[in-house]
């Protein structure tokens, strides 16, 4: 016996005693969090200002968006976005943008980046005249005129993305609603839209979404939108799973906007389906994965109560809502705004975390995270999540894998990750980055966890309260 013992230590394969296995057993920490009930202003959900400029035939209207104002939403209100609707009344009865034009567009993102507020874009080419209902002709462009001016934007979007949370579709119609049009139904009576009327809306759909990388969508303003241009029907049935969340496709990438929210039965015609349900059952079920958003526009009691409407919100998992209208609808929830504040779009807050807490520089660290969305939607653009371990002297940064969009409403996640300790001896606070990829130098547009005394404010990094010494 004596012999196979040395025999097995000559090669390395001594096994070890009982005690030296406990003495390098990983060694883990246990905490839980308080939760806070403060409103926070992370990126890309809550209440937002409607912001709008125009461009006339005589070059004169548009109004830059201002920085100080900008940056007032998020000091002293907690509004990260606004809706900015770009009107192109000069450019409905020509082909050829101004590059003037296109400058003063580039100009205003680059205001919102630097006030750390994210922007959803639409574009449209008239408002009703005067007296109701709105005569013709409406003033909006043909579809091969659109498709023309999409293709100018392009450039302008795609190099502004990163600030660009997502784009309604805007172009058709009065307010780009696409209801009053001269060119996508009949003007004389908009409820008739013609299959080749549908033809030339899904290609507007479709430009816009080619002008976009493939993690960003588009907003359609009614459920049978959608599933008219993309052969889908109303219900659950013809709604998103959770395969085909985020695959890229077009189907993937549209949302919904409701911009006559609690208006009436049908919101004024956003939902056609018979029984009503149906489409709300469609949205419901789409939005898991895709944007919703939009604002109220009539005192509708008792359907734009507090009551049904928290309910609805929630249901239909609602990210965003303007706080500028209806102001009477949103007056008659009281002191519940505090709690639509909280609970628009995601809420991430953490229960519970267990962390190695001794590590060699070439081993690992384990990190276990129980996280919790107390919101009434889940992230709908995509996240980088990192951990990282800070001393002192040092910042490692690990990129893990995990996608927040699958952080469902009212839902607790649990993620487990095994990564490499810091080369470098020493003691470290282990953190949780969930940064914007495209502005990730930028802290505001860092996710704020919902906990107390986790938040670094010149970082955008949420300190988990717990230490690894490695060495």
């Amino acid at each position: 016996m004596r012999r196979l013992v040395t025999a097995l230590a000559a090669i390395g394969l001594l096994l070890p005693t009982q005690a030296a296995m406990a003495h390098d057993a990983p060694r883990t920490a246990t905490r839980g969090y308080t939760t806070s009930d403060e409103v926070i202003a992370n990126p890309e959900r809550g209440f937002y200002h409607h912001t709008e400029t125009h461009y006339r035939a005589d070059g004169k209207g548009y109004v830059p968006l201002n920085l100080t104002t900008l940056r007032n939403y998020r000091t002293q209100e907690n509004i990260t976005q606004i809706l900015r609707v770009f009107y192109l009344e000069k450019f409905a009865s020509q082909d050829v943008i101004d590059e003037q034009y296109l400058d003063l567009v580039r100009a205003d993102f680059a205001t919102a980046r630097a006030a750390g507020i994210k922007v959803i874009v639409r574009f449209a080419y008239a408002l009703p005249g005067a007296g109701w209902p709105p005569p013709t002709p409406y003033g909006d462009a043909p579809v091969a005129r659109v498709l023309k001016h999409i293709q100018q934007l392009t450039p302008v979007l795609r190099q502004n993305v990163g600030v660009i949370e997502v784009v309604q579709s805007g172009f058709v119609g009065l307010w780009g609603e696409g209801y009053y049009t001269d060119h996508f139904s009949n003007p004389q009576d908009p409820s008739q839209v013609s299959d080749q009327n549908w033809a030339d809306r899904k290609a507007v759909v479709t430009a816009l979404l080619a002008a976009l990388p493939k993690d960003r969508t588009v907003q359609v303003r009614t459920p049978y939108m959608k599933q008219r241009m993309f052969g889908v029907p109303t219900g659950t049935a013809g709604a998103l799973t959770a395969e085909q969340a985020y695959d890229g496709s077009a189907l993937a990438r549209v949302g919904h906007h409701n911009d006559c929210f609690l208006a009436s039965p049908d919101d004024f015609g956003t939902y056609l389906s018979d029984p009503i349900e149906l489409d709300k059952d469609f949205v419901a079920q789409d939005t898991n994965y895709v944007p919703e958003g939009g604002e109220t526009c009539n005192v509708n009691p008792p359907r734009s109560e507090w009551e049904s409407a928290s309910a609805e919100m929630a249901r239909l998992h609602f990210s965003y809502l303007n706080t500028d209208y209806n102001k009477d609808v949103l007056g008659s929830w009281g002191a519940n705004i505090t709690t639509a504040q909280q609970k628009l779009g995601y809420r991430f807050a953490l229960t519970q975390s267990t962390v190695t807490t001794k590590a060699s520089p070439r081993g690992t660290v384990q990190v276990g995270l129980q996280v919790r969305n107390d919101g009434w939607a889940a992230p709908y653009n995509t996240r980088r999540v990192q951990l990282l371990f800070q001393s002192d002297k040092h910042t490692f940064k690990v990129d893990v894998p995990a996608d927040p969009r699958r952080w469902g409403a009212g839902t607790t996640t649990d993620l487990n990750w095994t990564v490499a300790a810091p080369p470098v001896p020493g003691k470290y606070r282990v953190l949780l980055n969930l940064p914007d990829p495209r502005l990730s130098t930028q802290p505001e547009y860092s996710i704020r966890l919902a906990n107390t005394g986790t938040w670094q404010p010149a970082t955008g990094y949420n300190d988990l309260g717990q230490t690894v010494t490695v060495g």
